[in-house]
């Protein structure tokens, strides 16, 4: 069925709201996923080019009958907070959402990168509990990682980022408040020192690299040269452009269960879903429909 013919008074709206949202594959996702599970919802993009325009915006949707949240993207994850009536866990430690759901007249801000994230890895029957893990990048999508891995029960984790930028300073921020939290210690190393990068795998169940090195068409950069890989352990990648980096397929040769970076972003969708509308998304059929 075609969104016109599906579209009535009836139907509900579900947003991305960011700068710019044009390039993103979330409309064909959730629109997908709403008609196969018959959804009366659609979901449209709207840029915000400034964030002093942010309280307007959801001041706008909320007086809208039948808006039920929204995605967020940047650079509104974190200017969004003030706005929000709740935070969930994740979201208040990392200090940004990119999930809004709007219900009873009340705003409540996620952040579903991090479950995305490992939901995705526990699809390839990995259990993260107990375990330690080694992280490279703890930028946006690796702070989510980081963050989600102390919440879901890991141990120990080995931060690996630049001396100076962003991701170690979330690394820093985050340490203490998920050693805190959850009693899941964090370990910052700076990014080159390979010593200490290979005892850290040699040392970890699961090892992630949420740095973008690897992404573009025929890539062969990796974050972690091949010998350094640990045989048998659990590697994956938030890259999913290529399908298969360079990381992914050294470590397969190396007989570890690997996992790209694609099914973290419909799994991560999926999350979002199941906050909105209580709904368990086939990430099945989204993957082989529009990804495959």
């Amino acid at each position: 069925m075609g969104e016109s013919a599906r579209i009535s008074g009836h139907t509900h709206l579900i947003t991305l709201i960011g700068n710019p949202t044009t390039h993103s594959l979330s409309p064909a996702t959730h629109n997908l996923s709403f008609e196969h599970e018959g959804i009366d919802t659609v979901y449209l993009c709207f840029d915000v080019k400034d964030n002093a325009q942010l309280p307007k915006v959801i001041e706008a949707m909320k007086v809208m009958e039948g808006w039920d949240g929204s995605n967020v993207t940047m650079p509104c994850k974190q200017a969004v907070i003030p706005l929000l009536d709740e935070l969930d866990d994740a979201a208040a430690l990392m200090g940004a959402v990119n999930v809004i759901r709007y219900r009873d007249g009340k705003t409540k801000g996620f952040n579903t990168d991090g479950v995305g994230f490992w939901d995705n890895v526990r699809k390839h029957g990995v259990d993260i509990k107990g375990k330690k893990l080694t992280l490279i990048g703890c930028g946006g999508a690796g702070s989510a990682v980081l963050v989600q891995a102390a919440l879901d029960g890991m141990t120990e984790i080995d931060v690996f980022e630049m001396a100076e930028g962003n991701g170690m300073k979330n690394a820093k921020e985050l340490a203490p408040k998920l050693l805190e939290k959850t009693g899941c210690k964090v370990n910052l190393f700076v990014t080159g020192d390979m010593e200490a990068l290979a005892a850290s795998i040699q040392s970890s169940d699961v090892l992630v690299n949420s740095s973008p090195v690897g992404m573009g068409e025929g890539c062969t950069d990796t974050p972690v040269p091949a010998e350094l890989i640990k045989p048998g352990s659990v590697v994956a990648d938030t890259v999913y452009f290529p399908r298969e980096t360079q990381l992914i397929n050294d470590a397969r040769a190396k007989g570890c269960t690997v996992v790209g970076g694609l099914g973290m972003m419909i799994e991560q969708a999926a999350v979002g879903e199941e906050i909105w509308y209580g709904i368990k998304m086939d990430t099945d059929m989204i993957e082989r429909e529009l990804y495959s």
